[in-house]
């Protein structure tokens, strides 16, 4: 009995050139993190995207837009590690490690945290559906509550 398409796995080398369009798109977003490229933002992200903040604060695209307009946010450095990519029919999914350098109004928003970030292929396009942020907490701090 056939799989329906969707059961099957992809060819090898289309697997393999869809990881390294999303790996691109990451590279893309990273970039327009740093330079506060709003217009670049909008582009990569669905309108109907919701991201989750590593202190439980939900946002639509248009407020994390907004945010990013008004300047509040500001991310100055953010090295990510541990990518893994994986891709279902039109939806992939990334996690990763990242290490930012920021702040948040007054607030530093620098650390380490592990994300997910969902992407869906609309019309041949791939865009940012779905973000979840979580801090790490690293062994110093650990030690110091002891």
């Amino acid at each position: 009995m056939a799989l329906p398409r969707e059961g099957r796995a992809l060819p090898h080398h289309e697997g393999h050139a869809i990881h390294k369009e999303i790996e691109a798109l990451e590279e893309q977003w990273r970039q327009a993190l740093i330079s506060n490229n709003v217009g670049q933002m909008d582009h990569l992200l669905a309108d109907d995207y919701i991201g989750i903040s590593a202190n439980g604060t939900v946002e639509t695209k248009a407020e994390s837009l907004a945010q990013r307009r008004a300047g509040t946010m500001r991310i100055t450095a953010l090295d990510i590690t541990d990518m893994k990519v994986r891709v279902y029919g039109d939806t992939a999914v990334v996690t990763s490690q990242a290490h930012i350098e920021g702040t948040n109004g007054q607030s530093s928003i620098g650390g380490n945290y592990r994300y997910t970030r969902v992407y869906n292929r609309r019309l041949g396009q791939w865009k940012i559906v779905s973000f979840e942020a979580s801090r790490m907490h690293d062994a110093d701090a650990r030690q110091h509550h002891d």
